[in-house]
C-alpha cells in the first residue's frame, strides 16, 4: 500500500508528522538543506507494512532503499541469524545499492512499520550532491569502492606512501664489465652516490655505491680498470615499488643501508636512498629503529621503547590504514627481539646447536598496537642435547624474555614463552605437539594450537620452521575433527551486541559501561580469519593478509570476505583512535572504550562492524563459509 510522501504517518509518529518531519530528526538527514530534504521526501513514497511483512529477501535485487518513518525491521543471514534491527531513520536496503548487489540478508517487519521508498537513482543522487551525507554511508561500501575514490591527507604522503612515490625514479645501470674507473665518472657526473649494476637481459645483479669505492677499491689500492663485478654487492637486497616507506625504513635501519634499489620482477625501476627519506619527513622514526639497532644494553632499549606511544600517535594521526599501523608497532618490537638476542649472544657466545626464535600472539600476526605481552618460543635443531645445550638455550631465552619485559613487553600472563622449558624444544618434540593437537583436539590443545597457528620467525634459522608449518596446515586441513573444536573455539568470543541492537558494556568494575574492543571485538575477527586460513591451508598469520588469501582460494565468499575486512579494519581503526586519544591525553593506552565517548555516527558503525562479524559467527557454526 503506497501514500504520498507528504501524507502523514501513523504508528510513532505525530499524527500530523510528514516525511520530511521524520528525516529531519534523523542523521544524516538533519545535515541537509530545507530544499535538499524537502526534494529528496518528495521522491519518494509511504509505503506501509504490516507486521510479518517481508522488505527483502535473499538474492532478491534491490531497486529502492525504505527509510523507517516508524516501526522497526529485522534482517536476518542466510541461517536464519538476525545480523541487525532497522530502527526509525535507517535504510533498509542501501548496502546492497551501494555494493550493487542483490540482497545478502532476509527483511521483515516485526511491528506495524512506514517506511518512505526513494528510488535508487534518487539515493545516489541525494549521496552525490551531499558528501556529508555521502560520508555516513560510506561504511556500507565495500573497502574496494572506497579505496578507488580519491583521497587526501598526510597518510599518503608520510609512512604509509608507495616507495613509488619517494624513490628515484630511472635509476642509472651499467653493466657488470664496466670498469670501476668509468662507473665512478658516471656517478660525478650525475652527482649520484650509486649506480645500479643490470645483465644483458635488464636483471638487476650488483649495486655499486661510493662507499665501495673507497673501502673496495681506493683503500685496497686496486686498479681503476677493475670490473664493477669484481668489487658490487651482488643480488643485493629489494623491495618492490608497492611496499611502504616504512618497510624501507625498517629494513635499511636494521640492516645499516644507505641505498636500497626498487624492483619489480627482477628489474630495477627505482633507487631509494636516506635522503628519500628525509625528504619525507620519516626519519624521526628511523632514528628510533636506528637507536634500537645500535643500543648497547637493556637499559638503552628501554628508553627507545619508551618512545613508542608517541610513535603510535604519530602514526594514527598521518593516516596511515590500522593494519598498516600494526604492522609498524610490531617492526619495533621485531627489532627489540633481534637486538636483545644479539645482546645475549655476544655474552654467551655462538650457539652450540642452530635455533630459531618466534613469535606469536599479536607479535606473530603483525598486529601489536600501544599494549601487548610477550608471546614467544624457540625451535632448536634435533641435534640439541639437554645436558650438552640446555642451561645455554635456558639462559638466552632468560635474557631475552627479561629484556623484552623491562621495554614494557610484559611477561605472559600463561607463561607462553622460551623461559618455559615446554616452549623450547627441538623440532622434532614441536612436530609431535602439533600432531598431538591436531589428534586429539581437546579444549586445551585447541586453545594452544589457536596460539601456535600465529608463529612467525623472528631471527635464526628459518628453515627449522618452513616445514613444520606447511606439514601441521596440511594435516588439520584434513582432520575433520580437529576443524570443529577450531570452529567451536572460534565461537567462545562474540561480539559485544545484545537484544534491540544495542552495546553490551561491561556491568560493573574499572571498566563499567566500556566494550572491550581486543577481546570482544579483535579477537572474534582473528578467530574466525584462523579458520578459514585453516580450510584453506594459507601460511600467512597475519589477520587480514588472512581474509584476503581466504578470499582467493575460495574458503571466504567473495561478499563476506568485504564485509568481513570492512568490519576488521572498522574495529581496528577505533581501537588504535582511542589509545592515540588516551596517549595524547597523558594516560596509559588501554582496550576499553566506552561507547557514549563516540558520536552516534561512530556508534552506528561500530555496531554495524559488529553485527557482521555476529552474522558470519552464525554461518561458521552453521557450516558455512561466509553469510
Amino acid at each position: 500500500m503506497t501514500q504520498p510522501a507528504s501524507s502523514a504517518s501513523t504508528a510513532d509518529s505525530a499524527p500530523h508528522e510528514t516525511a520530511r518531519d521524520v528525516l529531519a530528526r534523523h542523521h544524516p538527514y538533519d545535515l541537509l538543506p530545507e530544499d535538499a530534504l524537502a526534494g529528496f521526501a518528495a521522491a519518494g513514497e509511504i509505503r506501509t507494512h504490516p507486521e510479518g511483512s517481508v522488505l527483502l529477501r535473499h538474492g532478491m535485487p534491490v531497486l529502492r532503499v525504505e527509510i523507517l518513518l516508524s516501526g522497526a525491521v529485522d534482517a536476518f543471514s542466510a541461517e536464519g541469524e538476525r545480523v541487525t534491527r532497522y530502527a526509525p531513520g535507517e535504510a533498509v536496503g542501501a548496502r546492497a545499492i551501494l555494493r550493487e548487489k542483490p540482497s545478502s540478508v532476509r527483511a521483515v517487519a516485526i511491528a506495524p512499520t512506514r517506511t518512505l521508498a526513494v528510488p535508487a537513482s534518487a539515493f545516489l543522487a541525494l549521496l552525490a550532491a551531499h558528501p556529508a551525507v555521502d560520508a555516513f554511508y560510506d561504511r556500507l561500501r565495500s573497502t574496494a569502492a572506497r579505496r578507488a575514490a580519491p583521497r587526501e591527507g598526510p597518510g599518503e604522503s608520510g609512512l604509509a606512501a608507495p616507495l613509488s612515490d619517494v624513490m628515484t625514479a630511472g635509476p642509472v645501470c651499467v653493466s657488470p664489465a664496466t670498469s670501476v674507473r668509468d662507473a665512478a665518472a658516471l656517478m660525478a657526473e650525475r652527482a649520484i652516490s650509486c649506480v645500479l649494476v643490470g645483465d644483458e637481459a635488464g636483471r638487476l645483479v650488483g649495486l655499486l655505491t661510493t662507499g665501495d669505492l673507497t673501502s673496495r677499491i681506493v683503500a685496497r689500492g686496486r686498479s681503476a680498470d677493475t670490473a664493477v663485478a669484481e668489487v658490487m654487492t651482488p643480488d643485493p637486497v629489494t623491495l618492490a615499488p608497492d611496499a611502504l616507506v616504512y618497510d624501507a625504513m625498517v629494513l635499511m635501519s636494521e640492516r645499516g643501508f644507505g641505498h636500497l634499489p626498487i624492483a619489480r620482477g627482477g628489474r630495477p625501476e627505482g633507487i631509494l636512498t636516506r635522503t628519500n627519506l628525509v625528504r619525507r619527513q620519516t626519519i624521526s622514526a628511523m632514528y628510533m629503529l636506528a637507536d634500537i639497532a645500535k643500543a648497547a644494553d637493556v637499559q638503552a632499549l628501554a628508553g627507545v621503547v619508551a618512545k613508542l606511544p608517541e610513535l603510535l600517535v604519530q602514526l594514527v594521526g598521518s593516516g596511515m590504514p590500522p593494519h598498516r599501523v600494526g604492522h609498524a608497532i610490531t617492526g619495533v618490537a621485531d627489532a627489540v627481539t633481534r637486538r636483545l638476542l644479539a645482546l645475549a649472544q655476544g655474552r654467551l657466545g655462538p650457539a652450540p646447536v642452530p635455533w630459531l626464535w618466534l613469535a606469536c600472539g599479536s607479535q606473530g600476526r603483525r598486529e601489536q598496537t600501544g599494549v601487548s605481552d610477550q608471546d614467544n618460543c624457540l625451535i632448536l635443531d634435533d641435534a640439541y642435547d639437554e645436558t650438552r645445550d640446555g642451561a645455554y638455550f635456558a639462559e638466552l631465552a632468560r635474557i631475552v624474555c627479561d629484556g623484552l619485559d623491562a621495554c614494557g613487553y610484559y611477561y605472559c600472563p600463561g607463561e607462553m614463552m622460551a623461559t618455559s622449558p615446554r616452549w623450547r624444544q627441538p623440532l622434532a618434540v614441536w612436530r609431535s605437539y602439533f600432531a598431538g593437537w591436531i589428534s586429539r583436539p581437546d579444549p586445551m590443545a585447541q586453545m594452544l594450537a589457536s596460539v601456535m597457528f600465529d608463529l612467525r620467525p623472528i631471527a635464526g634459522e628459518a628453515g627449522l620452521f618452513e616445514g613444520l608449518q606447511a606439514e601441521t596446515l596440511a594435516a588439520a586441513r584434513k582432520n575433520s575433527i580437529f576443524r570443529a573444536h577450531m570452529i567451536a573455539n572460534s565461537l567462545k568470543h562474540t561480539p559485544p551486541l545484545g537484544l534491540f541492537r544495542g552495546f553490551a558494556l561491561i556491568r560493573s568494575g574499572e571498566h563499567k559501561d566500556a566494550v572491550d574492543l581486543k577481546h570482544s571485538g579483535v579477537v572474534p575477527i582473528v578467530d574466525l580469519a584462523r579458520v578459514y586460513a585453516l580450510d584453506g591451508a594459507i601460511a600467512a598469520v597475519n589477520t587480514r593478509e588472512r581474509l584476503l588469501a581466504a578470499r582467493g582460494a575460495g574458503t571466504l565468499s567473495e561478499s563476506g570476505a568485504a564485509d568481513l575486512i570492512d568490519a576488521y579494519d572498522l574495529v581496528c581503526e577505533t581501537r588504535l583512535a582511542h589509545q592515540a586519544a588516551q596517549v595524547r591525553a597523558g594516560a596509559r593506552p588501554d582496550n576499553f572504550l566506552k561507547p557514549s565517548s563516540l558520536s552516534a555516527l561512530q556508534r552506528n558503525h561500530l555496531k554495524d562492524a559488529f553485527g557482521v562479524v555476529k552474522g558470519l559467527q552464525a554461518a561458521l557454526a552453521h557450516g558455512r563459509s561466509a553469510a
